[in-house]
């Protein structure tokens, strides 16, 4: 049965403001803010962020049809952001919410400083399954789901709400996947019982696509923190090694998963899927090729960055690229190249969706080869594949290799 959407795009949205500020030469945010200093600054960009639109938007300039579903205020930035939706696919799935404030966030991204986001959740803390658009999920060959960490009532009662939502889009037909955020430990949501969280939900989620740092603090938060404090609060990517990250991702895969992503930045992209058995009940947008996308571990090298924007949505991006080039048909190998090239394209712009290019120009991008980041792989069992910077680990079993 043909569908009129390749994917719905659900879940947190709000409105980005990015103000652009010089290169200063500035190593830390105290040397640009601080009490009663004005900051000078260039012209701000406003586009829709989160997500709903990252996500969306790149996979509609990818060639995808894209339809969204989330919540907004009747309020000026809820006109403008459906607004922004309703040129780029149907937004019909958005639910305007009378009385209530749009969510919104102001991104502080000085050149060669981590990106800083002042975040005001608004409707997105209202979001529930009594909002999904029914008719529009039978429409779409997959569900794609974000940021419940950022979204009050899908994280509280372990998850239920979440786990309704994903239980409706299966039942709906369409294939399935989710994407994270890190809480912050000392939030609500960093209090959260993710760990069971995840067990209520991944029944339902054929594609869990988080990155290594979420997935290791839901899953071990005390451990976790432990290794923050003993690395000076340092991103941990670097410190976890390649067999942790065939753990974790077998926890996933345990709790019900048939794919798990742990997205690593410069370190580029690793997955791990489950038995062939096991992908049966995928949904409309089950793999082409089911023996290629079984029983693997893939690792793939990040695309090396000249001229660097803003990391705003990277993870987002790289998810366009991966879903659009398995909803194409393509293989896992391939898919992967999608994903980093996306996230690369992402990088180097400012805002989350300026710097996606169409398809043609992205499968000639990937063409290229472009000069990769060292990965760091030099546990036993690793293997380069191919000269794109494509790695197979140690239980990785194509059936069609």
């Amino acid at each position: 049965m043909t569908k009129e959407y390749d994917i719905m795009n659900a879940g947190h949205l709000c409105l980005d403001i990015i103000p652009l500020f010089p290169d200063t030469g500035a190593k830390t945010i105290g040397e640009i803010m601080r009490p009663g200093k004005l900051v000078n600054v260039n012209n701000a960009k406003i586009s829709t962020g989160g997500p709903v639109s990252n996500t969306g938007l790149n996979m509609k300039e990818l060639g995808m049809n894209v339809c969204f579903c989330a919540c907004v205020g009747d309020d000026e930035f809820g006109g403008l952001t459906v607004d922004i939706l309703n040129k780029n696919g149907n937004a019909d799935g958005i639910s305007v919410l009378k009385g209530e404030a749009s969510s919104y966030t102001v991104v502080i991204a000085p050149p060669g400083i981590d990106r800083i986001f002042i975040h005001n959740p608004g409707t997105n803390n209202l979001f529930t399954a009594d909002n999904l658009n029914i008719d529009l999920i039978k429409q779409s060959r997959h569900f794609h789901l974000g940021y419940p960490p950022l979204m009050e009532k899908l994280f509280a009662d372990e998850g239920k709400e979440l786990a309704k939502i994903f239980k409706t889009a299966k039942e709906a037909g369409a294939t399935t996947s989710c994407d994270v955020t890190l809480p912050d430990p000392s939030s609500k949501s960093g209090k959260a019982p993710w760990r069971k969280i995840l067990e209520n939900i991944l029944p339902y989620v054929d594609m869990h696509l988080p990155s290594i740092e979420e997935t290791f603090y839901m899953l071990h938060p005390e451990e976790f923190l432990k290794m923050k404090a003993e690395h000076n609060n340092a991103e941990l990517i670097d410190f976890i090694t390649p067999e942790r990250y065939s753990k974790i991702a077998d926890e996933i895969l345990d709790m019900g998963a048939k794919m798990v992503t742990l997205k690593s930045g410069h370190r580029g992209f690793y997955i791990k899927t489950a038995s062939k058995e096991k992908f049966e009940g995928l949904g409309a947008a089950k793999p082409a090729d089911a023996d290629n996308w079984a029983n693997r571990e893939l690792w793939v090298a990040a695309i090396t960055v000249e001229h660097f924007g803003s990391a705003t949505g990277s993870g987002d991006s790289s998810i366009a690229g991966l879903l659009t080039a398995f909803l194409n048909g393509l293989t896992i190998e391939e898919s992967l190249k999608y994903a980093t090239c996306l996230g690369y394209q992402n990088v180097c712009v400012l805002d989350a969706v300026s710097g996606t290019k169409d398809w043609e120009t992205t499968t000639k991008m990937i063409e290229a080869n472009m000069p990769k980041i060292d990965v760091h792989l030099d546990s036993p069992g690793w293997k380069c594949i191919d000269e794109y910077g494509l790695y197979a680990g140690p239980e990785d079993e194509p059936s069609n290799p």
